[in-house]
């Protein structure tokens, strides 16, 4: 398909992000297929998340990412066309099972479809509970899941916080590509979520141990409490 909005989308967020001088710490590109559908599953942490998880894809192999994401987006008049223009999926959740048959068809062809599976940015910084989404659409579509773990671009641009891009300049930036995992391991949907939630928390815990210490003097807003930050802790999950 024409790729008239996205390649330029693309080259405008490297350079910002060379603008901002970001420390790109990238890892596992050699887990980036050179084609066919797969669902990259992504945490969240900021709001950059989407420009962020899509650049070892297009890196290692000049792939692109179709992101799904909430229908309001696709509403606003600016980032609307844009979004629509990259061919991205809405989700409508209030009447979901439209995104899901775009997400089957997209894969199908040979797309890969990037899902947020905590579905918003959780203060604490910590994986939230996966929504089951993911793990049902492999399922259906018999296509892998790639997992992928950002850390430290909530000191960017996240929620809660003000915006202040001039002190951003520099930062550590992990992005972290784990091994793609076959649709066949993940039998049924609250078996397959509850593995794709392991791989990722162990992902995260691994970047999180490579990422550099607080500058001294800083406040660690940004690091989980058991980290030594900051940030709230994460409700507690329900038992069971």
């Amino acid at each position: 398909m024409a790729e008239y909005v996205y390649r330029p989308v693309i080259h405008t967020a490297l350079g910002l992000f060379r603008a901002l001088r970001l420390r790109l710490d990238i890892r596992g590109e050699e887990n980036v297929p050179a084609g066919g559908g797969a669902i990259v599953l992504i945490n969240h942490v900021s709001y950059l998340d989407f420009a962020l998880a899509g650049v070892p894809f297009w890196h290692a192999r000049r792939r692109m990412v179709r992101f799904m994401a909430k229908k309001q987006v696709f509403d606003h008049r600016v980032s609307g066309p844009l979004m629509r223009g990259m061919h991205h999926i809405p989700v409508d959740r209030a009447a979901g099972a439209g995104s899901l048959i775009a997400a089957v068809r997209a894969l199908r062809e040979g797309e890969l479809v990037g899902v947020f599976p905590e579905a918003t940015i959780s203060p604490s910084y910590c994986l939230a509970p996966f929504k089951s989404g993911a793990a049902r659409i492999a399922a259906e579509a018999e296509v892998p899941v790639i997992p992928l773990v950002l850390w430290g671009s909530q000191r960017i641009l996240t929620k809660g916080r003000p915006r202040n891009l001039r002190a951003a300049v520099g930062t550590p930036v992990s992005i972290t590509v784990g091994k793609p995992i076959p649709y066949s391991e993940l039998p049924d949907t609250r078996t397959g979520t509850a593995l794709l939630e392991l791989r990722m928390g162990e992902l995260l815990d691994d970047a999180q141990r490579r990422y550099p210490a607080p500058p001294p003097g800083e406040s660690p807003w940004w690091l989980p409490a058991h980290l030594g930050g900051s940030a709230p802790e994460p409700p507690a999950r329900p038992a069971g």
